[in-house]
């Protein structure tokens, strides 16, 4: 089954999805609306990239009453996408692969025609003859089931629901005739029905807004910063929260703030490029010590993590063999660690990180050169600090070449918000890259970009 658009591949050309809506379980996000069609043939589609949480998520349910008509969910134990009803309980699983890729963004299109539900993933069909049900008058609700239990943690694209007609997958995607990849389509030409809506999510003072032209949902504990521009189209990088095993710490925001980390441990992100430039941004969170660290490790060397005692994480010692390891580097308690060696002490002139700080990283890994930076200054290698990133003078020329890098951030009883182009914090100047893409508090340096899967494409060619 192709896959829409995964860590390291983008589909050309087409309809191209402006937004998303970030939904956080920490924050039962939903949003919701009355209906009263009692239609028996409805179809519902959305783009998701989930955050695998462990417990039951539910991306839509109906209220009937004081009962649960209807629940689109998936379940926590088997990773699997079913159908709940207030009738049979949870319905034989509409999927029987496992929804639980952090990376990539995927396509569920469900459709239920004179009672039977055949469902669709990334454009393929999945499951049919499974008996359906009818839509239900009361409350609907996007991300939640019945408004306080099992809250959907993820991002949600292109949310449609159609009132009376049932639509198969190739009416919200086709595959892409160069890749194979399933990709959206413009939807704005359905017929909706009376019921039906479209989220686009374009007004992020109106997250709710049904493009379709009918009544708007009513949001819930989601703000303009839930608006975002990682999308089924332009994929940006995220914290991989299938290292919750090794990392002590919590996610939220769509897997880009993560507190409470008690340990070194690293916070690797879904993207890991081995050629081109880039540029990030993390701002550190309150915690109880200040232990940031923000760097570089190669791919093949953070797999071993899990292996290393505490100190090692930062300071870049062979899990096998105790010595140096030239992969991984970092900046820690203001000391500049470079090959397992204390390099710089006293980094930045202003002193370490502190939490409301935000970290600058800018890598060059065709040229194997870093640079560090705090709150809009750039430690430029040579002693020197300026707003300007020197190209002359980096902080370190160890990278490996044609290695694929995690540019990441550990923490130490404190946490992070990352911002590899799509903040989970509002930004208060906003600044792009060269290609128009991101949206960053300090200026990008000349040249580097954003970890989306937009520059991939054009870096990786």
């Amino acid at each position: 089954m192709s896959l829409i658009i995964p860590a390291n591949t983008l589909a050309s050309g087409g309809f191209s999805v402006d937004n998303s809506c970030r939904f956080d379980d920490g924050s039962s996000t939903q949003m919701n609306k009355t209906i009263s069609s009692t239609s028996t043939t409805w179809t519902f589609s959305c783009w998701i990239k989930l955050n695998p949480t462990g417990t039951n998520q539910y991306l839509a349910s109906w209220d009937m009453g004081g009962g649960e008509a209807l629940g689109i969910g998936i379940e926590a134990s088997t990773n699997q996408l079913f159908i709940y009803t207030s009738a049979t309980g949870q319905a034989p699983k509409l999927y029987d692969g496992k929804l639980r890729d952090p990376s990539a963004w995927m396509n569920i299109v469900i459709k239920n025609s004179s009672g039977t539900i055949t469902s669709y993933i990334n454009g393929t069909q999945a499951k049919t003859s499974i008996t359906g049900t009818a839509l239900a008058s009361g409350t609907l609700r996007i991300g939640c089931y019945t408004g306080s239990n099992y809250f959907y943690d993820g991002y949600m694209a292109e949310v449609v629901l159609i009132d009376g007609t049932a639509y198969s997958a190739d009416s919200f995607g086709e595959f892409d005739s160069d890749s194979n990849i399933w990709k959206p389509i413009n939807v704005s030409g359905l017929t909706f029905g009376s019921d039906g809506f479209y989220l686009d999510f374009k007004d992020s003072a109106n997250l709710g807004n049904d493009a379709s032209g009918g009544t708007d949902l009513t949001e819930v504990n989601l703000a303009a910063i839930d608006q975002t521009t990682d999308t089924p189209t332009n994929n940006f990088a995220t914290m991989n929260p299938l290292w919750r095993y090794y990392i002590s710490g919590d996610f939220s925001d769509g897997n880009l703030t993560i507190a409470n980390n008690t340990s070194f441990k690293p916070t690797p992100p879904t993207i890991a490029p081995s050629s081109g430039k880039w540029y990030m941004e993390a701002k550190a969170i309150s915690g109880t010590d200040t232990k940031w660290w923000f760097g570089i490790a190669d791919q093949e060397y953070s797999d071993t993590f899990q292996n290393l005692s505490s100190g090692n994480y930062v300071y870049g010692v062979d899990p096998a063999t105790s010595s140096v390891n030239e992969r991984m580097q970092s900046v820690y308690n203001n000391i500049l660690y470079v090959n397992g060696t204390s390099t710089v002490t006293g980094f930045f002139s202003s002193g370490g990180i502190s939490a409301g700080d935000i970290a600058m990283l800018a890598v060059d890994l065709d040229n194997q050169k870093i640079w560090y930076g705090k709150n809009g200054v750039w430690n430029n290698g040579a002693g020197t600090e300026s707003t300007t990133l020197d190209v002359s003078n980096p902080d370190s020329t160890s990278i490996t070449s044609g290695r694929n890098y995690y540019i990441n951030t550990g923490a130490d009883d404190c946490g992070w918000s990352v911002n590899y182009g799509n903040p989970p914090y509002t930004i208060s100047s906003g600044n792009t890259d060269g290609n128009d893409r991101g949206n960053f508090e300090y200026a990008v340096p000349s040249g580097y970009l954003s970890i989306c899967t937009a520059n991939l494409s054009e870096v990786l060619g």
